[in-house]
């Protein structure tokens, strides 16, 4: 397969907490590394915790001291120039972790999510420095992929539907739904579709007032499809509970998500023939804390539980081959 010119952006989003899209984030990648992609991590959540993933606390700490002087080396680092409006593009060169990259994280963007709702709302003004806002992490991705081959770019999220969360979601050419088997999920999956609705539609109406020549955001990510995780197995089957909302899940990712994207875009989400199931992660228990302690992903963890860790490559080269027959621009 021929290389792309530039790499599939996504997202692995969910307003709703506790559905572990920041260790999905380290799996899939993994997985991609292994079939021979190339993928860069942007670890945009103030909270840090894709950074504290995959980095020594030293060097998580380290990196934050220093980030906001010449030698930063993380993401805010490289956003900071435009709340200050110094026309600089700030080289950052991304962290190599394992067989991908890492832009590291910065609890300072807390302060930058402030920024972008005021430059939100500038926008619907057709002040420039708001439409420069907006694409201002979209850029730094540009940036460091002109240079670099990445196959795959990943934004990780914090779980809300805040003004940070939308430029990204905006910004992606994809995302994928991580959901756990149980009610709350089924119950949050009914805001999620009219919050991403409206987060096109007010960027598409952005771009119809913008001065012609402006960069903007494309405003078109696509739903690639839901992933289930953290269910129990019994005999290699789904357990009766989990397997139940499963099924809920199911009918309301049509009627929730689905069907309000194509409302607004046909072509934002699979008709209603296709149930874009990417793949399923079951509940892989100490292999969760494990990897995350160490760093790595949940196979190449120190688990005594080897035939866990077969079964945890597996089902994430499952879903990096769902992503790369998928997930194309």
């Amino acid at each position: 397969m021929p290389r792309q010119s530039r790499p599939v952006r996504l997202t692995i989003y969910n307003h709703k907490g506790g559905v572990g899209k920041t260790t999905l984030s380290v799996n899939i990648a993994a997985a991609l590394t292994a079939l021979g992609k190339s993928v860069l991590l942007i670890d945009s959540d103030p909270q840090c915790n894709l950074t504290s993933y995959l980095l020594p606390d030293d060097v998580v700490d380290d990196l934050l001291d220093k980030s906001d002087g010449p030698e930063g080396a993380t993401i805010w680092t490289a956003v900071r120039p435009i709340i200050n409006q110094i026309p600089s593009d700030v080289e950052v060169e991304p962290t190599k972790v394992g067989g991908f990259r890492l832009l590291p994280g910065d609890i300072r963007m807390s302060e930058y999510e402030e920024f972008l709702g005021d430059a939100w709302t500038d926008s619907f003004k057709r002040r420039l420095g708001g439409f420069r806002a907006l694409t201002s992490i979209s850029d730094v991705v540009t940036r460091l992929a002109a240079d670099r081959h990445f196959d795959f770019v990943f934004y990780d999220t914090g779980p809300n539907i805040g003004p940070l969360n939308r430029v990204l979601l905006l910004d992606s050419d994809y995302f994928i739904v991580p959901v756990a088997c149980d009610l709350f999920s089924v119950r949050a999956l009914s805001t999620l579709g009219q919050t991403l609705k409206k987060w096109i539609v007010d960027a598409r109406t952005i771009r119809s007032i913008a001065p012609d020549g402006t960069e903007l955001l494309a405003a078109s990510p696509k739903f690639l499809g839901y992933l289930p995780q953290r269910f129990k197995v019994y005999g290699q089957v789904m357990a009766q509970e989990p397997a139940h909302y499963l099924r809920q899940i199911r009918r309301q990712m049509y009627k929730s998500l689905a069907a309000v994207l194509r409302e607004v875009d046909s072509g934002l989400a699979p008709p209603t023939t296709v149930d874009p199931i990417v793949g399923q992660v079951q509940d892989f228990a100490s292999l969760v804390q494990i990897a995350q302690r160490e760093g790595v992903p949940f196979w190449d963890c120190s688990s005594t539980y080897v035939e866990l860790r077969q079964t945890a490559r597996q089902a994430f080269r499952e879903i990096a081959e769902y992503i790369v027959a998928n997930a194309t621009i």
